[in-house]
């Protein structure tokens, strides 16, 4: 690969607080769910990545990436399990691999708050399949 010399094309710092963020939708979560939009790569790429914050006992619906996912945990404590797996507890400095196609959940433990950076790519514009929400019988495992 040769190297970009084009001044044009100038490396873009975008500060801290100035992404945008939003509640996570009720349809894909359970609880109070901020998810600060970190970065879109400009096409041709399709990696995201957001900075999501779960409240106590928050967490996602059960959902796969068709390409995957990682999570890198920043604070807190919290919860990730594939579907027929045991609940793997998580805390900062984790990071969480997720294979394409895989069924699971993430979220805050019951007592304490938790955020990651989740970090995935877009397949035919679409980088998340969202199914049923956790019940509460298989978030207390």
């Amino acid at each position: 690969m040769k190297a970009n010399t084009d001044t044009s094309a100038a490396v873009n710092v975008a500060r801290a607080g100035s992404h945008k963020t939003f509640a996570g939708p009720a349809e894909w979560f359970t609880g109070t769910v901020n998810v600060e939009m970190l970065f879109t790569a400009p096409g041709p790429a399709t990696v995201s990545g957001g900075l999501v914050t779960f409240l106590p006992g928050a967490r996602t619906a059960w959902h796969a990436h068709p390409l995957g996912q990682t999570l890198v945990v920043t604070s807190g404590c919290g919860r990730v399990q594939h579907w027929g797996g045991p609940i793997q507890e998580i805390r900062p400095g984790d990071v969480v691999t997720i294979p394409a196609g895989v069924k699971h959940w993430h979220g805050a433990a019951p007592d304490t708050a938790m955020s990651h950076i989740a970090i995935q790519a877009s397949l035919d514009g679409k980088n998340s399949d969202w199914m049923e929400k956790v019940s509460a019988q298989q978030y207390a495992g």
